[in-house]
Order: C-alpha cells, then structure tokens, then sequence
C-alpha cells in the first residue's frame, strides 16, 4: 500500500511521518520512505545517521538521468522507465530504505515538472509485496497535489492542526486529493490538547477525521535533540516517537492498513 502525507507547514506532518514508518517497519513491513518536501528533513527524524543520509543523492539533482529518461526540450516523457533507479539511488537502515526529491530550486529556474513526473514514476514503478508499504512525506501546501504527484497512491492522510486555518488548508488539500483520484483521503489531527479541540476537528471534517494525535510536550524536547539509528533500524531522539507518539498511532493501524488496502497485522 502507499500512503502520502500532505499538511500545512508546522502541523508535525514530517515527525508523524517519521513515527508511522517507525511503526509500519515494527509491525514487520519492508517500508519505502520518500522525503518527498524539498525542505529535507524526514532522514534525519527517522534517525538515518549522517554518514548514511550523505551517501543520498536527492533526486533532482539527477540532471543527467533525468534528461535522459525524461526527454530534453520543451516537451517530455511523462511516464519514463525508472524501474533500475531505485537500488541505485536510496539509502536503507533495518527494513527502511529512504529515497528523496531535494531541495528548492533557485528563484526564476524552471519548474519542477521532469523532477515530479519522475518522482510520480519512481513511486508507481515500486512492486509491493504483501507486507510493503512506500510513505510520502509530502510538502508543505499544494504544490505537490497540483502537479499530481501524489496520484497513485491509495491513502492519502492530510495532517492539521485543531486551528481554523489549518483546518482550512487541511480541507483544500483534501478537495485536490479526491480530484486527483486518490481512493482514500483522510484527516489526522495532530497536537490536540483538549476536548474542545477534539471536539472542534470532529465537527469540522466529520467522517473524515480518522483520529486524534494529543499535544505531548516531550514531542517537543526530543526535536531539541540529535536522531540515532538504533540496531534493528531508525529510531528517534529519546525513543519518543516509539513511546506516546507511536502509542497514539498503533489504535489507528489497523484503519489505515484498512484504508490504504493492506494487510491488518
């Protein structure tokens, strides 16, 4: 199953990001993590170490590869053969291999559309066993939606917090994922510290609302700290994401291996 992740900016999109590969991957998955937001920070929350992450050459600056299997001019290869990219071009600790887009190109550049039908080819070309899962950790905004790089994937899990304009970006987000066809488009609300806030996601988004993650300070604390893989794989500063974070997740596991049409275990 593929799963993308979408939210404002600071609505703790990445960390639960992070924590959902790190529970997928405890659960027994083999899961691809695509850092997907050209601010890249979804390695060094999952705990990559340096010397690994360094090894990771971010997509679009595969000039070359991308020109060749894309096309050069003004137009191009929408859907280019990607398929030998990936053992090539990722970087994997325990049953996490980590993949990602890169940084923003300089103002007045040319767009990114090679780069995302690349991306959106990388993406579709992966043949997931029963027990695969590839988690997007998408880009603040819109921007990703509007080129349509989040098409093909069967959940799409729009982050927000419990604020009026973070809902309102949540639901814009939500409106272009079900345009682009995404199967499954639901909300997760994130840092909720009481029951009039809880309250209000509900009432907001309804059935789309397929849980609450609460405000929990130490959350916080460990983003002061440096990320360490642990031995079986990437583990945050602290072991917080496996602690209260993920203990949140693990009540929504088995609706969102539901959702995105993958196994329950």
């Amino acid at each position: 199953m593929k799963i993308a992740l979408a939210g404002k900016g600071g609505v703790g999109k990445t960390t639960i990001s992070a924590a959902l590969i790190g529970l997928f991957a405890e659960r027994g998955h083999r899961v691809f993590a695509v850092d997907a937001d050209p601010d890249t920070n979804l390695g060094v929350t999952l705990g990559f170490p340096s010397h690994v992450l360094d090894r990771l050459t971010p997509i679009i600056e595969l000039k070359d590869l991308i020109e060749e299997r894309t096309g050069t001019g003004a137009f191009f290869v929408a859907n280019p053969d990607v398929r030998d990219i990936l053992d090539r071009h990722a970087v994997q600790v325990g049953s996490v291999s980590l993949f990602r887009m890169g940084g923003v190109k300089a103002a007045g550049t040319q767009c990114y559309c090679r780069e995302n039908a690349f991306l959106k080819a990388l993406v579709s070309s992966l043949v997931l066993g029963d027990k695969d899962l590839v988690v997007l950790d998408m880009g603040a905004g819109i921007e990703h939606l509007t080129r349509g790089t989040a098409s093909g994937v069967d959940l799409l899990l729009v982050v927000t917090e419990p604020t009026c304009v973070s809902a309102e970006s949540a639901r814009t987000i939500a409106r272009l994922g079900r345009d682009l066809g995404v199967p499954n488009v639901r909300v997760l609300g994130n840092k909720v510290r009481s029951e009039r806030e809880r309250r209000f996601l509900a009432e907001t988004f309804g059935h789309d609302l397929v849980g609450v993650v609460p405000y929990d300070e130490t959350v916080a604390e460990a983003a002061l700290e440096p990320a360490v893989a642990g031995p079986s794989g990437p583990e945050p500063a602290l072991g917080v994401l496996r602690g209260a974070l993920r203990r949140s997740l693990e009540d929504l596991y088995p609706t969102l291996a539901g959702l995105a049409g993958g196994p329950e275990a």
